[in-house]
């Protein structure tokens, strides 16, 4: 069940289209859509990660919307290429993959090569390798098994009782911001922790997860596909030192590059939020040589270089949301500030 924050939300989008806002602020040259997951819907009422999956078919439904709204669905280059030129007659859409997720090649490729789009995928190059660690889905797992959670934070030892979604729906929440907020490090190490107290198989957990080689070989020999690098290890930049976050991005390109003998143009921040990079990570992903860096940041793209390459905005969809109407609101260039959620007290 969606949060009364996204309820709201949702809302305020359907009021904007009904009202035609949509329709008369079509401003920018275009919008590039941000996409994580991409499989059958769930019944079970503790899905704490909804908002980060869509189905096949409203993946199908939304890339027949935008060619009925006249939308050109380009490619990156092409994407900056008119990011940096005069405003064309058309806008135009992008789409775009993190994370590299097993559903791109299983359940979004089977709908994106039957339509020939063009798309995007960033690719954390640890998890093809088989050596990155899917905490979060591994925190997932637990929270959805366990009624009680025992684990260290800091210096104390928390218990936590938790046996309604809501309860644990607050829980993964909660450990979750706790868990991205440390370096590398200490989260690998409090993942662990968590993944051995409650016989969760991490390494295969993460695996099964994730893309390998032959999966991402499958599609960069496609024309349509675009390989983009999102680090190696997909961790918080702004938390890391300097010299190891310009380490991070680097050796994601390099690794990418020799995997596909091709040059790598393309980077997606890790999260890509406000608070998981800095300026000076925009600095380095244009010394690595990328053409363009994607962020999370909501927002459309302007035309004539009015928009920074290296910290394009994007549109992720919340996959609570099942209404292409709010799609086309955000489309138009209409955004609101978000709600911030409930945080528990730690």
């Amino acid at each position: 069940m969606a949060s009364d924050s996204s309820w709201f939300e949702s809302f305020k989008l359907e009021l904007a289209y009904f009202s035609g806002r949509a329709f008369w602020r079509g401003t920018g040259a275009g919008a590039i859509l941000r996409f994580e997951r991409v499989r059958p819907p769930r019944v079970d009422r503790f899905q704490p990660l909804k908002s980060r999956e869509i189905s096949p078919k409203f993946l199908d439904r939304t890339i027949r919307a935008l060619k009925r709204w006249r939308y050109d669905i380009v490619t990156m280059d092409e994407a900056c290429r008119r990011a940096a030129t005069m405003p064309q007659r058309r806008r135009f859409a992008c789409l775009t993959f993190d994370g590299a997720s097993k559903d791109v090649i299983t359940h979004a490729y089977p709908v994106l090569s039957h339509h020939r789009v063009p798309f995007t995928v960033y690719v954390p190059t640890a998890f093809p390798d088989g050596v990155g660690e899917a905490w979060s889905l591994a925190l997932e797992d637990i929270v959805a098994r366990e009624s009680r959670i025992s684990l260290t934070i800091g210096q104390d030892d928390r218990h936590f009782v938790v046996r309604t979604a809501t309860e644990k729906t607050e829980l993964f929440t909660f450990l979750h911001g706790w868990l991205r907020s440390l370096p590398a490090e200490g989260r690998s190490a409090a993942t662990r922790d968590l993944c051995s107290r409650y016989s969760v198989d991490l390494a295969a957990r993460s695996r099964a997860a994730a893309m390998d080689w032959a999966d991402l070989a499958k599609l960069a020999a496609d024309p349509n596909v675009t390989i983009g690098s999102a680090t190696v290890n997909y961790p918080v930049l702004s938390i890391m030192k300097d010299a190891d976050a310009q380490r991070e991005m680097t050796m994601g390109r390099r690794v990418a590059e020799t995997a596909f003998h091709r040059e790598v143009r393309h980077f997606a921040f890790p999260f890509g939020d406000r608070d998981s990079f800095r300026r000076a990570h925009v600095v380095m992903a244009e010394e690595a040589g990328f053409l363009t860096a994607v962020s999370t940041i909501p927002g459309i793209v302007d035309a004539e270089g009015r928009t920074n390459l290296y910290a394009l905005p994007r549109i992720a969809w919340d996959g609570r949301c099942r209404s292409l109407r709010a799609m086309r609101v955000l489309l138009s260039g209409i955004s609101f500030a978000p709600v911030k959620p409930t945080r528990m007290n730690v």
